[in-house]
């Protein structure tokens, strides 16, 4: 029998996909619901435990409690200032030891991982759990980028690796090899409505990059999109966008391939070296 899952739930979508896997696989996982983070439909009538970001002595006792052997963590959660945080002595203690201003996102949440495993816990990748929605090199849909589009993603690319190696954000716009905005803790959906107010008038142009940072723990927060990121791309007047293939999720990619083909734009996978 596999070891029981605890799913530390997150925002959006993918925790609500993760169970559901889980549960189709044969799985009795169980979810650590994060308080303001978590949808509550997702936890109805499911073995699960409510936490507020700062209890982290509650979230492992809950986890122990449910039998929970490896976590998986999935979901955007907002970072909180230390004061909203109200940490309990157990996240006191390692805040103290780590520090939390001295991390960006993939150092903070790093540490993170260190400590649930020095707690005895084996934390595992959101894409071993759902593999099928990693992204596949190639085209999702129908649509293909012209080379005008290939030549911003090439340098999306680039952009995002600098921004990664820095620990800043996962994802660039580039129209015409102009950086139209870069993410940072705003997230990706900000960054997109950002870039459409600056894009030229005329033909869909620009293209969203999205790609895991140099060197990431990549068993948190990887790169994701799904149709809501397709809606608002297509929205901005956007091209397309274009993810690192085998290092992004792909939320729903049937339906992502058909809003996609339907609103004109490309979603593609690529290489972090090559454009497509």
């Amino acid at each position: 029998m596999s070891a029981r899952l605890g799913i530390v739930a997150g925002s959006g979508d993918l925790p609500r996909r993760l169970f559901e896997a889980c549960r189709a696989g044969g799985r009795d996982p169980f979810i650590l619901a994060l308080e303001g983070h978590t949808d509550p439909a997702l936890v109805e009538h499911v073995p699960h435990a409510w936490i507020r970001l700062g209890a982290a002595a509650d979230g492992f006792a809950a986890l122990r409690d449910a039998g929970v052997n490896e976590v998986v963590f999935i979901g955007p959660v907002r970072r909180p200032s230390l004061t909203s945080l109200m940490p309990d002595v157990r996240a006191a203690k390692f805040l103290a030891r780590v520090g939390m201003r001295a991390f960006g996102d993939d150092g903070l949440l790093s540490a993170i991982v260190k400590e649930f495993e020095a707690e005895g816990f084996k934390v595992v990748g959101a894409d071993e759990v759902l593999s099928e929605l990693v992204a596949p090199n190639g085209v999702v849909g129908t649509v293909l980028p012209d080379d005008a589009a290939k030549a911003d993603i090439a340098r999306g690319l680039a952009v995002v690796k600098a921004l990664g190696a820095l620990d800043i954000g996962q994802g660039a716009v580039v129209e015409a090899g102009v950086v139209l905005g870069v993410e940072a803790i705003e997230g990706t959906d900000a960054l997109i409505e950002r870039a459409g107010k600056l894009k030229r008038e005329g033909p869909r142009r620009g293209v969203l990059v999205k790609a895991k940072k140099p060197g990431q723990e990549r068993r948190v927060d990887l790169p994701a999109v799904g149709v809501a990121t397709v809606e608002r791309v297509a929205a901005a007047g956007l091209a397309g966008i274009a993810i690192e293939a085998g290092a992004a999720l792909i939320v729903d990619r049937e339906e992502v391939a058909r809003r996609a083909d339907s609103a004109g734009i490309f979603v593609i996978g690529v290489g972090s070296g090559e454009p497509a």
